[in-house]
């Protein structure tokens, strides 16, 4: 079965959670990488003065590779586990990868 990268950006405040379901996982995700976002655009509402001023909203992205049905139960235990968290994702097809 091919890989499929995961893709999850959520709100700083959900992240830890999120990474903690990741970790306590190691039959689905067998590692990810976290790294900070900023969400932008019409579909990301900015509350704190702050976010108005930058016109951004912190976010944390996560990442993960692998096989589409891992990925897929991911996804189903994030939604079990952490309903209604504002977690916006995408799957995408993995063409190759590897170490150099």
């Amino acid at each position: 079965m091919a890989d499929v990268l995961l893709s999850l950006t959520m709100p700083d405040d959900v992240a830890e959670h999120v990474k903690d379901l990741l970790l306590s996982r190691p039959d689905l995700v067998r590692g990810f990488t976290a790294s900070h976002a900023e969400g932008r655009g019409s579909v990301v509402p900015l509350v704190a003065p702050s976010e108005l001023v930058s016109g951004h909203s912190p976010r944390t992205q996560i990442r993960a590779v692998g096989t589409e049905e891992n990925m897929r139960a991911v996804l189903a235990m994030i939604k079990a586990e952490l309903p209604n968290t504002n977690i916006f994702f995408w799957l995408v097809p993995v063409i190759e990868m590897g170490r150099l």
